[in-house]
C-alpha cells in the first residue's frame, strides 16, 4: 500500500466498479430461457433505464474515441440499438447488418455457425468503402459467431476492423478466441 493511502481508502470501491455493479444490477437473469439449462441475461431493464443506457453507450464508445473510426456496424437486432448510439457518440455513421431478405439493394452474405446449425447475415454491397476503419458493436458476445460474420463482411468489402465493442461478454463460451487478433472491448463480463 502506498504510504499516503490510508486503510480506509484501499477498501473504498473504485468508481468504475460501482458503475459496473450498477449496470449489472439492471440486467435481469432469466433461468431456462430460451431452453432448459440456459441462464439468459436480459438487458431490457437496462435499456429502459435512461442513466443505465447512457452509461452503457459511453462505456462502449470511450475506448475507441481516439481510434479514427469511420463507421460503426451493428448486427440485427440489438446491435442496432447500441450501434447507432455508439455511432452518434463517436460522430460517425451506422451500417446495419441484417438477416437475409431485409435489405432493399444489392447485398453480400456471410454464413456463420450457431450451436445447432448455421445462419446468414447480409450487408449492402456499397455500405463500407475500401480502407474505412470500422467498429463492430453488439449487445452480447457469446460464441462469437455473429461478430465473426460481421468481420468477414467488412473485410470482403475492403474495410478494416478497428475494434469490437460489446456490452456483455459471456466468458465461458470463449467467443473472444474466435476474434483474435481483433481488439475486443466488453463492458460487463459474466
Amino acid at each position: 500500500m502506498n504510504p499516503s493511502t490510508s486503510a480506509a481508502d484501499s477498501q473504498t470501491p473504485r468508481i468504475e466498479d460501482t458503475l459496473l455493479n450498477r449496470l449489472k444490477s439492471l440486467i435481469r437473469d432469466v433461468p431456462d430461457f430460451p431452453s432448459q439449462g440456459v441462464l439468459f441475461r436480459d438487458i431490457t431493464p437496462l435499456m429502459a433505464d435512461p442513466a443505465g443506457l447512457a452509461l452503457s453507450v459511453e462505456l462502449m464508445a470511450t475506448p475507441f474515441r481516439s481510434s479514427d473510426i469511420d463507421i460503426v456496424v451493428g448486427a440485427e437486432s440489438r446491435g442496432f440499438i447500441f450501434g447507432t448510439a455508439v455511432a452518434r457518440a463517436l460522430n460517425t455513421g451506422f451500417v446495419p447488418v441484417r438477416k437475409p431478405g431485409r435489405l432493399p439493394s444489392d447485398t453480400i452474405s456471410q454464413e456463420y455457425s450457431l450451436e445447432y446449425g448455421t445462419d446468414t447475415l447480409q450487408v449492402h454491397a456499397d455500405s463500407i468503402k475500401a480502407s474505412q476503419r470500422v467498429l463492430i458493436v453488439d449487445d452480447l458476445m457469446a460464441t462469437g459467431g455473429t461478430l465473426v460474420a460481421c468481420r468477414e463482411l467488412i473485410t470482403r468489402l475492403g474495410g478494416t476492423v478497428a475494434g469490437i465493442s460489446v456490452l456483455v461478454e459471456l466468458e465461458d463460451l470463449q467467443g473472444r478466441q474466435l476474434l483474435e487478433p481483433d481488439v475486443v472491448h466488453s463492458v460487463l463480463k459474466y
